[in-house]
């Protein structure tokens, strides 16, 4: 496969040889050509784990001190005093059985994370066909199936981000942006590493961390050792 100008030319600023720490891959990373828009800075963690057993699930949330860069639209499944607080706290959306058949019939899905008060949750069931292969599901887990509203809208818009295994074993999520420079985004590495780490299972048997891999958006990626 041919790649592009920016990214062969992003691709000679990285040693093959050397053996980089988090905090020079990033500086890397910072340094490559530039886009036409703002890349987000990826993380993928492969794990020794296996995520077909229930009981080595590696999944959470964790804010981010800097953000993630991104503004997140939030819609809460609430009614009565719930979902006037939702609303005084800043949801993009707020509504309850009504939006059901806007979701499933007229595929709208103008926002990035969904809340529900645990009340809301057999009316959230209804749409799990459509909400689940999107990764749109509330779940208690994340702290997106909650009575404290405020307070997962204020995580979420401050920069909350979860982490969850996919069927490799590798946990993948962005970081931030490549404007944010290298100290903000090595802050908000350590922050996600360090809850990934913590994190794991007690069946988890051997190496855990069994790599890590950085990249932006659209370019080549850096193994960290």
């Amino acid at each position: 496969m041919k790649r592009g100008k920016l990214y062969q030319e992003s691709e000679k600023l990285i040693d093959k040889t050397k053996n980089y720490n988090a905090k020079e891959a990033i500086e890397v990373l910072t340094k490559m050509p530039k886009r036409k828009f703002d890349e987000t800075i990826e993380l993928h963690v492969k794990l020794g784990v296996d995520s077909k057993q229930a009981d080595q699930q590696v999944r959470g949330t964790v804010v981010l001190p800097n953000g993630t860069g991104k503004t997140q639209k939030v819609l809460v499944f609430a009614k009565g005093d719930k979902a006037k607080e939702a609303e005084a706290a800043g949801a993009d959306f707020v509504g309850a059985e009504e939006l059901v058949p806007k979701i499933e019939k007229e595929n709208w899905f103008d926002y990035d994370v969904i809340v529900a008060t645990p009340d809301m949750m057999g009316v959230i069931g209804r749409l799990g066909k459509v909400l689940g292969p999107k990764g749109l599901m509330p779940n208690p887990k994340s702290g997106t199936v909650t009575m404290d509203v405020t307070k997962a809208i204020n995580e979420i818009k401050s920069g909350k981000v979860e982490y969850r295994l996919d069927k490799s074993n590798i946990i993948h999520l962005g970081f931030g942006k490549v404007s944010f420079g290298a100290d903000k985004l090595f802050e908000n590495y350590e922050t996600v590493m360090d809850a990934i780490i913590k994190a794991k299972p007690a069946a988890a048997k051997g190496q855990y961390v069994k790599s890590i891999a950085i990249s932006t958006t659209m370019g080549p990626g850096i193994y960290v050792g």
